[in-house]
């Protein structure tokens, strides 16, 4: 199973940053030494012509030319650098890397990704290009010139927050289909409207959020007949996460990987995950369960190639 990642090492945060760009090293390095037989691959960068099927002209120039104002900045959470844009753009081609393997091989991930709070215009909430929607376009352009069909795609976003970007960015497009669960009362503060939406309540656990998915997934496949899905398995919903404000335990969040995981396979639907948030109070809690997923994630790949 192919892994694509970029090397976070490029962008330096100030001392004393709240987002914890170590987690991704940490799980790389435990990828590396538990689970050999992934094949872990550093990203090439998204093209301006890339990011030019989601992003506006002038907003990709102002983060390629370092001419973001200080409100934009601040919006985004990032100071502007060289390593930040450079991130920014690997982070984006490593989805397109795991979209264009999983159409091959059923599976493949991002290690980082799901930067869900882009618009097509603008940057927030720790997120600077639109990773899956930049992915959803090309692999869509691509199956369109090669096998001159229509792609449709489907997003389960099952980040903590909702994937504010993604659902403004398809808001008025049938052929990509967003659902998104999160805290009802977190971070954006403003949402936008998904297909399909599901808020949670402060403190819900694993039972209820798991019987939502189901519900979730049965409304989906009745609304839409995905031929790619991109799933955002977001560790924030995890008790220990000091921003998501759920109470969902390590095996609550490994029955959410495997419901997802399962469902795509047995309708033989390839699928591209992305990592997104996981901020735990102790970061080692937030690696574990992103071993987990992608553990999960190894064994689906392995269904595919029997079948």
């Amino acid at each position: 199973m192919h892994i694509y990642f970029a090397a976070t090492h490029i962008q330096q945060l100030p001392e004393g940053h709240r987002f914890p760009m170590g987690k991704y090293e940490l799980l790389r390095q435990r990828l590396a030494a538990e689970l050999a037989q992934l094949q872990l691959q550093l990203a090439e960068p998204a093209s301006d012509g890339e990011l030019a099927l989601v992003h506006t002209p002038s907003y990709i120039d102002a983060v390629a030319q370092g001419s973001l104002s200080d409100a934009a900045q601040r919006e985004i959470g990032f100071p502007w650098s060289e390593g930040m844009v450079e991130r920014a753009r690997r982070s984006v081609g490593a989805t397109i890397s795991a979209a264009r393997t999983a159409m091959k091989e059923g599976v493949a991930a991002n290690l980082a990704g799901g930067t869900h709070h882009a618009y097509a215009d603008k940057g927030g909430g720790f997120c600077v290009f639109n990773d899956v929607a930049v992915a959803a376009r090309l692999l869509q352009a691509e199956t369109a010139r090669h096998q001159r069909k229509a792609l449709q795609v489907a997003v389960i976003d099952l980040d903590v927050h909702q994937g504010n970007g993604t659902a403004h960015i398809f808001q008025t497009d049938d052929s990509v289909f967003t659902l998104s669960m999160h805290g009802a009362k977190n971070f954006p503060f403003r949402k936008e409207s998904s297909d399909i939406d599901i808020e949670l309540p402060d403190g819900c656990g694993d039972d209820d959020y798991l019987a939502q998915l189901q519900t979730a997934l049965q409304q989906l496949e009745q609304r839409c007949q995905p031929g790619l899905v991109f799933y955002l398995a977001g560790a924030d919903p995890h008790e220990g996460d000091r921003l998501g404000r759920l109470k969902l335990s390590f095996e609550g969040l490994r029955q959410r990987d495997q419901m997802v995981l399962q469902w795509a396979r047995e309708k033989r639907i390839p699928l591209a995950m992305a990592m997104a948030g996981g901020y735990g109070k102790d970061i080692a809690d937030t690696v574990q369960v992103q071993i987990n997923t992608f553990a999960l994630a190894y064994a689906s790949w392995q269904h595919w190639q029997n079948r």
